[in-house]
């Protein structure tokens, strides 16, 4: 026998209706971010009018290559290459990809963008620092539509290799791991 809602009694509908409501919101992620950054240096804070629209966790890696330093002939260096990394939300679900050069952030929706660097500021010796980038505009319409800026923290790695760059290894490239919280805001 195939039952319905219309088959109960009437007094039955508001119960049912209050616990699909409470079954579906049990199932939404919570409303809000729990992101402050009220202990980052005062450079890397974002201004005033805006709020977080996603938390990612960035996890990969960052190239560098040993090249000839600018205006010192004969000295060399480990340069920044670029980077590449698989977006995670605080779930662990990948929700995009940051890559460069350019540093681009792209969600799996399509959207991206690409940033000025505005800021940065020591995290520790052995990570990357912190990092305040002002959002170009977005393209494509999806999560990365509206990012004013987005913030680099809780790092771990990514700084330049150990090994010393010398001529006889000139041109080599080398990739180091990191991880990074990147927190993307939008205009209240």
């Amino acid at each position: 026998m195939r039952r319905t809602i219309a088959s109960r009694p009437l007094a039955t509908l508001p119960l049912l209706a209050a616990a699909s409501l409470l079954a579906a919101c049990g199932s939404m992620p919570p409303s809000g971010s729990t992101f402050s950054q009220a202990a980052l240096p005062a450079p890397i804070q974002v201004p005033a009018g805006h709020k977080v629209a996603m938390e990612t966790v960035g996890i990969g890696e960052i190239t560098y290559e040993c090249r000839d330093k600018a205006n010192m002939p004969g000295q060399t260096e480990w340069v920044f290459v670029g980077p590449k990394a698989v977006l995670n939300d605080r779930s662990g679900k990948a929700v995009g990809k940051y890559y460069g050069p350019p540093a681009t952030w792209e969600a799996n929706d399509g959207s991206k963008l690409t940033a000025t660097q505005l800021a940065v500021a020591p995290f520790g010796a052995t990570s990357l620092p912190y990092q305040l980038v002002k959002a170009n505009p977005a393209t494509g319409s999806g999560a990365m539509a509206g990012v004013t800026y987005i913030q680099r923290v809780a790092l771990t790695g990514g700084i330049a290799p150990a090994s010393p760059c010398t001529t006889a290894i000139k041109g080599r490239q080398e990739t180091v791991r990191y991880q990074a919280d990147y927190i993307f805001w939008k205009a209240a």
